[in-house]
C-alpha cells in the first residue's frame, strides 16, 4: 500500500499540482452578510495600503522588476487563512468564497477572520512564541505558557495596542518590599506576563539581551562579554541597558527553581562581571539620562518610558517590521532583529511610513494587518518560475513559506477531521499535537528557508497520525467523503482537493484520480483507492507549504 501510494504522489501530484495559482468560527460563508467596515482607522488602512502599492512600484520601476501575476482566489484564500487563524479553511469556507463573486469579497473575508476567535487564538500564539521563545524547546519553560497565553489572549481580545502589550511585560508588578511574588506558574494567580522574567532566570543579562532583541530588533548578546572590533553596541552599552534591570532576582539561592521573581526597588547599577567597573542604567544610542523620580522603584518604568516615547528610533521600526515579515516571509530589514546602521532596510521610506502610520493609530495591529493584506505585493502569487525570481526582498513575487509546526498540526487536523481525544492543555507532554509540535519545530530558520528533515518526511508518509486520517474507519474526512451519496468519484476528488489545497483540481488532475480510482472498481475497493488520493495530496509540497 505504501509502495502504491509513493507512485501516486509522483504520478499524479508531482506532474502537474505544483504550488498553484486559509477559522474555527470565522466562516467565509458570512462574509457577503457583513459589510466592509468604514471606520476613520479602515479608511487609514486603505490610504496606507495604497501608500505601500505606490512605494514599491516605484521601486519595482527603479529596479526593472517585474512583479508576478496577481494570485487568483484559492491562493488568496488558503494564504490568508494560514497567516490570520493559522490553519487551512474548511470545504465549506473555500467553496462558499470561491463561488462569491463580490468585488470586495477579500476585504470582507480579512474583517471576518479579524472578528473571529481563531484569529484571537493565532495572534496569542504569535506573541507567546515571540516573547516567550523559550517554552519552544524548554520544558521548564513550557510550563509558564498557559498562564502567560491567558494574559495575552486577554490583551489581544481587548485589542490592546502593541506599546500598551509591551509597556506591562516591561513593568509588570514583582515581589519584594513587603509585596508578595507572584508564581507564573500558579493556576489560580492572575495572569500576568511574569513568565517573561521567570523564562529568562529573572537574570538583567538575559532580560536585556532578550528585551532589545524582541522590542529594539537590536542583538546585543555578542556585547555582553567583549568589545568586537566591528560591532556598533559595547560592553558597556550592553551592561548599561541591563542595569534597569538590577534589582530583578529570584527569590532564595541564584540556583533555586522557583516560578517566582523578587525585586530590590532602587537599584539602577551593575557592575560588569569579571571586573571592577560599576555601569549605571543608560539608554542604548542615547546621551539622554535617565530620570529618577518618587514612582521609579523599578528601573524598568523608566526604562518602558524611553523606549516606548514617540521619538524613540527603534522601537516602533522594529514592532513593523516584525509585522511585515510575519506576511511576506522576510522583513524590510533582515534578520528583523538586526536592525542598525550597517543593515539598512531595503525600502527606508516604506519602513519609516509604515511605523509612522501605526504610531498614530494608536500601535493597533489589526489596522496594519488590514493595510498590509489588502496590498497588490501581498496578492502576488507566488508561482513564478526561477527565471522570474528577483530577491524576496523586492516583494515582486509571494515567497514559498514553511509552515510553522503549530500551523502545519491544525491545518493537517482541519483537513482530516482529526480531534485529539487525550487532554487537550497544548503543553500537556505526550499528546499527539505535543510530539507533532516538537518534530516539526522550527527552530531558528527563517519561513522562507524551511526544510523538510528525513524524520519528518517518514512521519508524514507513515506516521501514526497519518496511518490514522487516511484510513476509512478512523479518517473522519476521508470516511465522510466516501460515503457521500450525492458526489460521483470527480466530486469525491474535488472535496479532497478543496479539503487539503483549499482549491479544486485542475482538468487534468481529475482526469488521471478519477481514471486511477475508478480502474480500482467497487470489487477491488474504490474506498483504498481514494485514501492513496487523500495520502498523496497530504504529503504533497503544495500542502506543505504556505504559498
Amino acid at each position: 500500500m505504501r509502495n502504491a501510494r509513493f507512485w501516486i504522489v509522483t504520478a499524479c501530484l508531482a506532474a502537474g499540482a505544483g504550488v498553484s495559482r486559509a477559522a474555527e468560527e470565522g466562516s467565509a460563508a458570512g462574509i457577503a452578510r457583513n459589510p466592509p467596515d468604514t471606520t476613520p482607522a479602515a479608511r487609514g488602512a486603505r490610504a496606507l495600503t495604497e501608500t505601500i502599492d505606490r512605494l514599491l512600484a516605484a521601486k519595482w520601476t527603479e529596479s526593472n522588476v517585474h512583479p508576478a501575476a496577481p494570485a487568483d482566489d484559492a491562493e488568496y484564500l488558503r494564504r490568508v487563512y494560514l497567516d490570520l487563524v493559522g490553519k487551512i479553511p474548511t470545504v465549506s469556507e473555500a467553496r462558499d468564497f470561491l463561488e462569491d463573486t463580490s468585488p470586495d469579497k477579500r476585504q470582507r473575508l480579512v474583517e471576518s477572520l479579524l472578528d473571529s476567535s481563531a484569529y484571537l487564538t493565532r495572534a496569542t500564539e504569535i506573541y507567546r512564541s515571540m516573547l516567550l521563545p523559550e517554552a519552544d524547546t524548554d520544558g521548564q519553560a513550557r510550563q509558564l505558557a498557559p498562564t502567560f497565553e491567558a494574559w495575552l489572549r486577554k490583551r489581544v481580545s481587548d485589542n490592546a495596542g502593541y506599546d500598551q502589550i509591551v509597556r506591562e511585560v516591561l513593568t509588570v508588578r514583582l515581589g519584594g518590599r513587603g509585596r508578595r511574588g507572584g508564581n507564573a506558574f500558579d493556576p489560580k494567580a492572575e495572569p500576568s506576563p511574569l513568565a517573561f522574567y521567570v523564562a529568562k532566570e529573572a537574570k538583567p543579562e538575559n532580560l536585556a539581551s532578550g528585551a532589545a532583541r524582541v522590542f529594539l530588533g537590536i542583538r546585543l548578546e555578542c556585547a555582553q562579554c567583549h568589545n568586537h572590533p566591528f560591532a556598533r553596541w559595547k560592553r558597556e552599552e550592553f551592561w548599561g541597558l541591563a542595569a534597569f534591570f538590577a534589582g530583578v532576582g529570584k527569590p532564595g539561592k541564584n540556583d533555586a527553581v522557583t516560578m517566582s521573581v523578587n525585586e530590590t526597588p532602587n537599584k539602577h547599577e551593575l557592575a560588569i562581571p569579571g571586573t571592577a567597573k560599576i555601569v549605571q542604567a543608560s539608554f542604548l544610542g542615547s546621551e539622554e539620562k535617565p530620570r529618577w523620580g518618587r514612582r521609579a522603584d523599578s528601573g524598568r518604568d523608566v526604562l518602558a518610558d524611553w523606549m516606548l516615547a514617540p521619538e524613540n528610533p527603534y522601537f516602533t521600526r522594529a514592532a513593523v517590521n516584525r509585522v511585515w515579515a510575519r506576511f511576506f516571509g522576510v522583513g524590510l530589514v533582515e534578520p528583523i532583529d538586526d536592525m542598525g546602521e550597517d543593515n539598512p532596510p531595503a525600502h527606508p521610506e516604506l519602513l519609516d511610513e509604515l511605523a509612522r502610520q501605526f504610531r498614530s493609530h494608536d500601535y493597533d495591529l489589526r489596522f496594519l494587518i488590514r493595510a498590509i493584506t489588502a496590498t497588490k505585493a501581498y496578492s502576488l502569487t507566488s508561482a513564478v518560475g526561477r527565471a522570474e525570481t528577483a530577491s524576496s526582498q523586492m516583494f515582486a513575487a509571494m515567497p514559498v513559506r514553511s509552515l510553522s509546526s503549530g500551523q502545519f498540526f491544525d491545518t493537517v487536523a482541519q483537513a482530516t477531521g482529526y480531534r485529539e481525544n487525550g487532554p487537550r492543555n497544548l503543553f500537556f507532554e505526550g499528546t499527539a499535537k505535543t510530539q507533532f509540535l516538537e518534530l516539526f519545530a522550527n527552530r531558528d530558520e527563517k519561513p522562507t528557508e524551511g526544510q523538510t528533515s528525513i524524520l519528518q518526511a517518514l512521519s508524514l508518509m507513515n506516521g501514526p497520525l497519518t496511518s490514522s486520517v487516511t484510513t476509512l474507519k478512523t479518517g473522519d474526512t476521508l470516511a465522510a467523503v466516501s460515503d457521500a451519496p450525492f458526489l460521483d468519484t470527480a466530486g469525491r476528488i474535488e472535496t479532497m482537493y478543496l479539503a487539503t489545497l483549499t482549491r479544486r483540481p485542475r482538468p487534468d488532475e481529475t482526469d488521471r484520480l478519477v481514471k486511477y480510482v475508478e480502474a480500482a472498481g467497487p470489487e477491488k475497493g474504490q474506498g483504498k483507492a481514494l485514501a492513496d488520493v487523500f495520502w498523496a495530496l497530504l504529503n504533497s509540497p503544495e500542502f506543505r507549504f504556505n504559498h
